[in-house]
């Protein structure tokens, strides 16, 4: 498989999960194979609700793609722009926003001690907020090799997550995507991983990352950094297609739109994007709240890819 098609899945894979997954967040498990029982029978599966029109993704792409404009326009890691975009954005009051994300990005504090001061005074900010967005910048840095794009991780994650929890997990995700694009098997890498997590978190991801895991061991909600990968990998590894790994994250209830995202990056990588079914791909589209009305759609995300994965 040529990389760019790796390349794209990725991008692509990630923001159809979201908006896929949108319209269930917070329901049932099983909810998503009730309504549409029979996989690729219909086109209705970006079904909109729940405020989200059909092929609409959340703030989980939006601000994938806020750091994907700011490596490209800024040549680089360029942290306090990222910060100022998302601010930007936050100030436009989108549609969603994590509480957690909304708080660090409106407290008045500076770029670099927003997330720290925050998570000073909650002492809680392993959310999977910084491992959503995680799509465009696991392609830009994936040419750094495992150290530079695991450390790109951890520092676009701490803009907005105190707790190193979030900043492991993206940071996992970052080298599963890279190695995906080695043509090597993510999930046999894993153990490899693993061993270059921080030691006061590689425990608690190989718990979630084994083999023999499933979700229902999950002993937080989905919307927490450690079940929302682990279900991902769990969906990638329980399944032999792209449609059928969204269909397994999503199935799982909770934080659908995110942990849908976050497999659809990892299936999009491991399946290419010729694996995403068009039906899905066509409607798609991104608004960019505080960004001149601004709506993204697949031609879009596809020249994006391109370049940050040139």
């Amino acid at each position: 498989m040529k990389r760019i098609q790796r390349v794209a899945g990725v991008i692509v894979g990630s923001a159809v999960g979201d908006a896929l997954g949108a319209p269930f967040e917070f329901g049932p498990q099983g909810a998503f194979s009730a309504r549409f029982p029979a996989p690729g029978a219909g086109d209705d599966e970006m079904c909109g609700g729940g405020g989200w029109d059909p092929g609409e993704a959340t703030d989980d792409t939006q601000m994938a793609i806020l750091v994907a404009e700011s490596l490209l326009e800024r040549g680089g890691l360029d942290l306090p722009d990222i910060f100022a975009r998302f601010q930007r954005w936050a100030a436009s009051e989108p549609k969603d926003i994590g509480l957690q994300t909304d708080d660090v990005l409106t407290n008045g504090m500076p770029w670099d001690l927003a997330a720290a001061i925050h998570f000073q005074v909650n002492q809680r900010a392993a959310g999977n907020g910084s491992l959503m967005r995680a799509s465009t910048s696991a392609v830009h840095f994936a040419a750094t090799g495992q150290e530079g794009t695991m450390d790109a991780a951890r520092r676009i994650a701490a803009l907005t997550h105190g707790d190193r929890a979030a900043w492991e997990g993206t940071a996992i995700f970052h080298e599963l995507v890279r190695v995906m694009f080695e043509n090597t098997d993510p999930l046999a890498a894993l153990p490899d991983i693993l061993a270059h997590v921080h030691p006061d978190h590689r425990g608690r991801y190989a718990t979630v990352l084994a083999p023999d895991w499933h979700p229902d061991q999950a002993t937080e909600f989905n919307g927490a950094v450690w079940p929302c990968l682990g279900s991902a990998v769990w969906a990638l590894r329980t399944t032999a297609s792209f449609e059928d790994a969204i269909r397994a994250a999503i199935d799982l209830g909770g934080d659908t739109d995110t942990v849908a995202a976050v497999t659809g990056g990892l299936a999009g990588a491991y399946y290419g994007l010729d694996a995403i079914p068009a039906r899905w791909t066509q409607p798609l589209h991104v608004p960019l709240p505080g960004f001149d009305g601004r709506v993204l759609h697949l031609a879009d995300l596809l020249h994006l890819a391109h370049r940050l994965g040139g």
